[in-house]
C-alpha cells in the first residue's frame, strides 16, 4: 500500500474499498471514532480573535515548540469536524505570512485567545491589502470564558497511572 501521513489520508486511500462494504456510513463512522480518540478541549476561534498557537515543530531527533500569534481571518468548518482549520495571518519583517492550521491537529499544543475584535465579517481577507493603522480592528468588550487557553492533554500510559496509584498508597 504505501505509507500514509494519518489515518484520513489512509481512509481516502481506502474509499472505493469501503464503498462497496454493505455498511454505507462506514467511513463518517470511522472518523468520528477517530475525532473520539483524539479529541481535547480547545477553544472556540473565530474570525477576528488575536490567537497565540503553540505548535510543535520536529528538528531532527528534537521537539521544539514555536509560537505563532496573529489574526484569525478565516476558520473552514469542513465536511465533518477532523476536517476543521483555521488560518491566522501577522506581520512578519514587513511581509505578511499566513498559517494554516488543522484544528485537531495532534502538532497543536495549545491555543491562547488574547484579543477579541468587533467584525461582521466571517472572512477577513479584505485585511491582506491593508497595512499599518488600516489594518487594525477595533477591539470589543469581552467576558473572561472568551479568553481561554486550551492546552492538549498530554497522552498518559496505563503503566504510569499504575505506578503513581502505588506511589500514593505506600505513602499512606
Amino acid at each position: 500500500m504505501g505509507t500514509y501521513k494519518s489515518a484520513k489520508t489512509l481512509l481516502y486511500a481506502l474509499q472505493p474499498q469501503f464503498s462497496q462494504v454493505a455498511f454505507p456510513g462506514m467511513t463518517s463512522q470511522l472518523f468520528h471514532e477517530l475525532a473520539k480518540k483524539h479529541a481535547r478541549k480547545l477553544p472556540d476561534v473565530r474570525p477576528g480573535y488575536t490567537v497565540r498557537v503553540h505548535e510543535t515543530i520536529r528538528e531532527g531527533e528534537k521537539d521544539r515548540v514555536q509560537i505563532f500569534e496573529g489574526l484569525v481571518i478565516s476558520v473552514h468548518n469542513g465536511h465533518t469536524p477532523t476536517d476543521a482549520s483555521f488560518t491566522v495571518r501577522r506581520i512578519a519583517s514587513g511581509v505578511g505570512v499566513e498559517k494554516v492550521f488543522p484544528l485537531l491537529s495532534p502538532m497543536i499544543d495549545r491555543i491562547e485567545v488574547k484579543k477579541v475584535a468587533k467584525i461582521r465579517r466571517a472572512k477577513l481577507f479584505f485585511l491582506r491589502g491593508r497595512a499599518g493603522k488600516a489594518a487594525r480592528l477595533s477591539e470589543r468588550f469581552t467576558t473572561s470564558e472568551e479568553f481561554g487557553v486550551a492546552v492538549a492533554a498530554p497522552e498518559v500510559k496505563t503503566e504510569e497511572v499504575a505506578a503513581a496509584v502505588e506511589e500514593v498508597k505506600a505513602e499512606k
